[in-house]
């Protein structure tokens, strides 16, 4: 098969031709149909996830058409359309018995732990308890912008920060963690202000449903602005980029008995991050983090998106090919883009 694969961090990828994969017996091989360009690609092709072994393949956000089965899956067959959470689970150890599937204990994630979907195929083990069933109507690129991002953003807004109408609710970080959160938060009715450091962002921003922009650029005060457009802070704050400064601000712009959620990877210098926990005392503040969702969790998302409620296909920036992921993986640390990238062209 055709695959992107770099063979040292920070070097540049090459288009290589590698052996298919096989499936487990409990597993299956994916025919990728589409895939997302995600920033947390870049970070593994930076080195900062210690799973990667090197020579690798990324790409963990993905949708396409079963191609080969393992004699123990009895839930799926050849043909098959579907799509899966970046965070794989064994579905047996504890968390997965509480249905914490997200955090599992023995977790494997495609294009960390093993060869991801930046290649014709790609192999995913206990296919029972990881695959998403893709309504016919839905398409594979849209498909494929649910896996990390979008349910990702789900997750935190849903369930972790249990947001509702009439709420005040801050992204920090227009990227497409961001304008995932924004566009779940705003169909639930809460009140979004988005905060950003690039206009065109915060413009896009608005169009899916943010009520206010703050550009952290022109505005040395951001904190500041935010509680005051929120009439003395927001009641659920996220911070969808992972640095120092989004971080500390989204816990700050708070009201009392407020919750912050850390959805954007703190790596590198930002791991141990300030956060003022002097303000986490007084004002009660809960602070959470938000990683995947489980494959079982979808059905909720796939009805807001067949409803209508919701429109991530609206996310979708760039459709690019696999050759094009050459140049632009290791170009996503500069922000240029606005929206989701999906690489939807593997052969020619």
């Amino acid at each position: 098969m055709k695959a992107l694969v770099f063979e040292s961090f920070k070097s540049t990828p090459s288009i290589q031709l590698v052996p298919d994969p096989t499936p487990s017996s409990d597993g299956v091989v994916i025919a990728v149909k589409a895939t997302g360009l995600c920033r947390s690609d870049w970070h593994g092709w930076m080195g900062h996830d210690e799973d990667i072994v090197l020579p690798h393949v990324p790409g963990h956000e993905f949708a396409g058409v079963i191609s080969a089965i393992g004699k123990d899956v009895k839930k799926w067959k050849i043909g098959d359309r579907v799509t899966v959470p970046f965070v794989c689970a064994c579905g047996t150890c504890g968390e997965c018995a509480s249905g914490n599937h997200q955090v599992c204990d023995y977790q494997f994630q495609p294009g960390f732990t093993h060869w991801g979907s930046f290649a014709e195929f790609v192999a995913i083990d206990r296919a029972d308890v990881n695959l998403v069933a893709m309504p016919e109507e839905m398409d594979f690129a849209t498909a494929a912008s649910l896996g990390c991002r979008f349910a990702t953003s789900f997750r935190a807004i849903v369930s972790q920060g249990k947001v509702s109408g009439g709420q005040w609710v801050a992204v920090h970080g227009c990227g497409g963690v961001g304008l995932s959160a924004i566009m779940i938060a705003s169909a639930l009715g809460a009140n979004v202000i988005a905060i950003d450091i690039a206009e065109d962002k915060l413009q896009f921003a608005k169009s899916i449903g943010a009520v206010a922009t703050v550009n952290a650029k022109k505005n040395p005060h951001v904190v500041e602005q935010i509680r005051e457009i929120s009439k003395g802070g927001v009641h659920v704050s996220l911070d969808a980029l992972g640095s120092a400064v989004t971080c500390f601000n989204s816990v700050a712009n708070l009201r009392k008995r407020g919750k912050h959620i850390q959805i954007g990877l703190m790596v590198g210098d930002h791991k141990n991050a300030p956060v003022p926990m002097n303000l986490v005392i007084a004002k009660e503040l809960e602070i959470y983090g938000s990683h995947g969702m489980q494959a079982y969790q979808y059905e909720l998302l796939m009805q807001m998106i067949l409803a209508g409620k919701l429109a991530p296909q609206k996310l979708i920036g760039k459709r690019i090919s696999l050759e094009q992921a050459v140049i632009d993986l290791p170009a996503m640390d500069s922000f240029h883009d606005s929206g989701l990238t999906i690489i939807e062209r593997f052969r020619y």
